[in-house]
């Protein structure tokens, strides 16, 4: 799985969006996704007992990619203890008068934790570009810094996965209507969506450039076809399992004299 969704080096959004992975379609994939759930909650609850390491998920994607419903779906069956969700909004004012990474490395993962970055350091790279908010040259540093600061993570002790889930515009203008139609769905609508919309291709570019820029051996990049939400759910769920089966977190050993302990 990770071989064939890693990024591309000179066009990592070259990805047919509507992919599906050679899957046999959404009926024949659950019982498939439904394994990896179950897998990962094993997997999980080892990561958590050793606490000596760490995942981190990073989910990158236009609007409605499925960041939220990625982690609903994935997530499922994990110890809500060992596992913790943080999104990532435009800074306020306390935290735009800090560096753009202050607000990141305190929420990154403890050992035994598996943090999921919904959105992440990268709209202060992706967004803050295509608005104007920094140069050219500004952008490139913090690509730069972007590195050394994964690079930092991984020889700590946590694992990155990052994932682009990667939408088509014709899937998104979709998705955008029902959110307005739907009245169960239309909370989730923000005009300013409508907006971000007339800079696809920018926002295209702007991540095809970071994505390049920043995937690297020990952090790699993975771009998710997202048009199907099956398939989206089955590739971000198999991904994370991949890392932890490589990783092999093992629970600590049983307390002294505990083995053939009968409780009366």
């Amino acid at each position: 799985m990770r071989e064939r969704l890693r990024a591309a080096a000179k066009s990592p959004l070259a990805v047919d969006p509507a992919d599906r992975l050679g899957l046999g379609g959404k009926a024949a994939t659950a019982p498939l996704s439904h394994a990896h759930v179950e897998r990962l909650a094993v997997l999980q609850n080892h990561l958590w007992g050793e606490r000596r390491r760490s995942v981190l998920l990073v989910l990158q994607g236009l609007d409605t990619a499925g960041k939220d419903g990625t982690i609903r779906h994935v997530f499922t069956g994990v110890n809500p203890q060992g596992c913790r969700v943080t999104s990532f909004k435009p800074p306020n004012d306390v935290e735009a008068a800090h560096d753009f990474l202050w607000r990141v490395h305190h929420v990154c993962p403890i050992a035994g934790e598996i943090g999921i970055f919904n959105r992440s350091h990268y709209e202060d790279v992706v967004t803050s570009a295509v608005l104007g908010l920094i140069s050219d040259g500004e952008r490139r540093k913090r690509l730069r810094i972007l590195r050394d600061f994964e690079h930092l993570l991984v020889s700590q002790g946590t694992a990155i996965i990052k994932v682009f889930l990667h939408i088509s515009k014709e899937q998104q203008r979709a998705r955008l209507q029902a959110r307005i139609d739907n009245p169960e769905k239309r909370w989730k609508f923000n005009p300013s969506d409508l907006d971000t919309r007339q800079h696809w291709d920018a926002y295209q570019q702007a991540y095809s450039k970071a994505i390049a820029a920043t995937s690297t051996d020990e952090a790699p990049w993975y771009v998710v076809p997202a048009d199907h939400k099956w398939a989206r759910d089955y590739a971000v769920s198999g991904l994370v399992v991949e890392v932890l089966e490589e990783m092999k977190p093992t629970l600590p050993p049983d307390p002294p004299g505990v083995a053939g302990t009968t409780v009366r």
